[in-house]
């Protein structure tokens, strides 16, 4: 189904699909293309609205009757690790931080695999192949960069890849798009480090927020997200500081969202040139 919007934007609808998150629910996006010299305009005015980028597209969740997932982003100015966050940053202050432009490289693929036969097996992505790694990593549209962190092997003294961020940086902070990490080095909490160094790369750029993502309370997969505070989430169409999760009852009953025809409506899209 196509929605049109003036300035020449088509909004799509996916066809509902089994929830990843939520148990017996069922998914939809709505989604546009994210292409031409204004993209990276579009991805920063779209990205404050909740929407995320895979590859050329840009996707918004648009479920019927649930409203559970959540874009959520760090506050940075404000971000105090806790007393556990801040073990993970000494447990992986040796980790060498690289930033490189978007282009896929083997090693990367094959860590990439790795965490996935580990950790996703049955995920959506564990079919992909190198091809496909190559196009989630290098098809981007926008100012996207690759952030590889490295440690010495104590078995072989080599520099080897232990963890990978494909990060999009935009007007208001970074865009935490995927990352995966060496799934023998769990003990070391990477996943964490990964979010927390974000946090103080984006400090360092005097950038206001890490985007991470969607948070979908009563998911365990998505749960440590609300670990990150201040957390800031888009509510019902505004960017609302996350206090007590139990108090916003999603899952428990959600309301359903707007009419598909509403929310196209209500998107603010940027003025084209």
């Amino acid at each position: 189904m196509r929605h049109t919007l003036p300035q020449t934007h088509q909004f799509y609808v996916t066809a509902p699909q089994s929830c990843p998150y939520l148990a017996g629910r069922v998914e939809r996006k709505l989604f546009t293309a994210l292409q031409g010299d204004n993209a990276s305009n579009l991805n920063d005015v779209l990205s404050r609205q909740g929407f995320r980028r895979s590859q050329n597209v840009l996707y918004r969740p648009s479920c019927a009757g649930c409203s559970a997932c959540l874009s959520a982003r760090i506050v940075v100015a404000d971000f105090t690790p806790s007393r556990n966050q801040r073990r993970v940053l000494r447990r992986n202050a040796h980790l060498e931080r690289s930033a490189r432009s978007p282009w896929a490289t083997e090693p990367q693929y094959d860590l990439f695999r790795r965490y996935l036969d580990a950790r996703h097996a049955t995920g959506g992505m564990a079919d992909m192949d190198i091809h496909e790694f190559a196009a989630m990593v290098e098809e981007t549209p926008v100012r996207s960069r690759v952030v590889e962190y490295y440690h010495t092997c104590p078995t072989t003294g080599r520099r080897e890849l232990a963890a990978v961020c494909l990060t999009d940086v935009l007007l208001d902070g970074l865009s935490m798009v995927y990352s995966f990490f060496d799934p023998d080095l769990a003990a070391s909490s990477l996943g964490s480090f990964i979010i927390l160094d974000h946090v103080n790369i984006a400090r360092e750029a005097n950038l206001p927020y890490v985007y991470l993502g969607y948070w979908v309370p009563g998911s365990d997969k998505m749960d440590y997200k609300s670990r990150y505070r201040p957390l800031e989430i888009f509510y019902d169409g505004a960017w609302t500081l996350l206090t007590d999760p139990a108090e916003l009852h999603l899952t428990d009953g959600p309301p359903g969202r707007a009419e598909l025809s509403e929310q196209v409506a209500a998107i603010e899209l940027p003025a084209t040139r």
